[in-house]
């Protein structure tokens, strides 16, 4: 979530505003983030505490980026442990036609060097964030027609493995959801580095980090059982979260984080 949030512009909470008369197609309505992001119910939770303790205090937009640093921890089993700045104010826009810079599953890597270069960030900082594939589901939508229903260089078992759990066209009504990481799904670790280099991921987008000797050596280097990835994804994080912060006037703390104020 706090990914999806400061691509489109900056850290400030807009992924969390809701459709309403005026703007009936927010962020969250976009391609890359409806019926995918979810758990917006924590935010909201974790909001109205903070609004009975200290009443506009804290922005909606912090409280995504807390909770990416606490799920962090949580999910590797305190291994990815980091201190995440506040102050961020949350922002009043929420349009889905923003959404197209979002990096896709079908992007090369050029294009997505591109989009992440964008923000400010570089290629490491690619390679390294990409390893939040480690956790998490996908729709067979985002992988089936590139990586599974035509050739690719994917494992061969996983290839149909995955023909099994997906429909060979996914539908609106018939698109099942599958591990990223079949080998650690439920933990946040560096293991999406050696299913790269067993070729058993997902995306497009996945594989493409295989396709440039730059990108394949840092695969390489942070599948290491040596704790590199932890620490450069603790400090990729920090750097995403201060990609566009608004301040003064462009921003507020909302009361709700589903509605500007």
């Amino acid at each position: 979530m706090l990914f999806h949030d400061c691509f489109v512009e900056g850290c400030d909470g807009s992924i969390l505003l809701d459709p309403t008369p005026a703007n009936p197609r927010p962020e969250k309505k976009g391609p890359a983030n409806d019926g995918s992001q979810r758990s917006f119910e924590v935010i909201d939770a974790a909001k109205g505490a903070l609004e009975k303790a200290c009443p506009g205090t804290v922005s909606c937009a912090d409280v995504v980026a807390f909770a990416a640093r606490d799920a962090s921890d949580l999910l590797s089993g305190s291994r990815i442990s980091f201190a995440m700045p506040g102050g961020r104010l949350d922002g009043r826009r929420s349009l889905e036609s923003q959404t197209g810079v979002l990096p896709a599953p079908f992007d090369n890597l050029n294009t997505l060097a591109a989009r992440f270069a964008a923000k400010g960030l570089g290629v490491e900082d690619l390679v390294v964030l990409s390893g939040a594939h480690s956790i998490g589901r996908s729709h067979c939508s985002s992988f089936v027609a590139e990586r599974i229903g035509s050739p690719s260089d994917m494992d061969a078992a996983l290839v149909t493995q995955l023909r099994r759990q997906c429909p060979a066209s996914p539908s609106l009504g018939n698109d099942p959801v599958v591990a990223e990481d079949a080998v650690t799904p439920n933990a946040l670790d560096n293991q999406y580095y050696r299913n790269l280099l067993d070729r058993k991921v997902l995306f497009t987008s996945d594989a493409a980090l295989m396709s440039s000797a730059q990108t394949a050596g840092m695969v390489r280097n942070l599948a290491r059982p040596d704790g590199t990835w932890d620490k450069k994804f603790a400090a990729a994080m920090v750097k995403l979260a201060s990609i566009g912060v608004k301040t003064g006037s462009d921003g507020e703390i909302r009361k709700k984080c589903r509605v500007v104020n």
